[in-house]
């Protein structure tokens, strides 16, 4: 399996990875990028699935895959436990472990991860400042682009080819109207988009 992950992974994670997976039996998809998730697990009988989306950058790729090895790892332990219960959480923490120094992940990514793991969330997305340096791993450099935190209510802006205007804050999240549909959405702050000039 670890030569089917090599592509997707910073390299310094191997042999750490390789020993994490050694107690571990599941099957493992590499899908298409999803826009709902970047990865999920599923207790099928009579193995495991994770899959886990290709276009993320090496180090969301890793924290993704060791997040959903931690929701096995939590089932076969706990098969009641909550999704992202504290039976999750301290499957997580002790998961991560392994991986968190300077050679697989760079300061400004390791110092917000060390502090999200205290206590992780169910999505990266719930931590303004890490996903935002995850987000920008990939990102060429573009002056167009901005975080949706960055604006003003009432700024026009694209999004996956769709142009919404800012409404209001919710707590980590934005709600935002489609121009085209006039439905409203919840978008997260650390969601990089590029502003409308018009």
């Amino acid at each position: 399996m670890i030569d089917k992950l090599l592509p997707y992974i910073p390299i310094a994670a191997k042999d750490s990875l390789i020993k994490l997976l050694s107690n571990y039996t599941f099957h493992l998809k590499i899908v298409n990028g999803r826009k709902t998730k970047r990865g999920d697990f599923r207790a099928t009988k009579p193995i495991a699935s994770i899959s886990i989306n290709n276009n993320l950058s090496k180090e969301q790729f890793l924290i993704t895959l060791v997040h959903e090895i931690a929701h096995l790892d939590a089932h076969i332990k706990h098969p009641k436990a909550k999704a992202h219960g504290i039976e999750w959480k301290q499957s997580f923490q002790r998961l991560m472990l392994p991986f968190l120094n300077n050679h697989i992940f760079s300061d400004e990514i390791l110092n917000p991860l060390a502090k999200h793991l205290i206590n992780p969330k169910a999505t990266t997305d719930s931590d303004p400042i890490l996903s935002t340096q995850l987000d920008s791993i990939n990102s060429d450099v573009d002056n167009d682009k901005y975080f949706i935190f960055d604006l003003e209510p009432g700024v026009l802006f694209k999004l996956n080819n769709r142009t919404f205007k800012i409404l209001n804050k919710r707590r980590t999240r934005y709600e935002c109207l489609e121009i085209s549909t006039n439905k409203k959405f919840l978008v997260r702050g650390s969601a990089p988009v590029k502003i409308v000039i018009h």
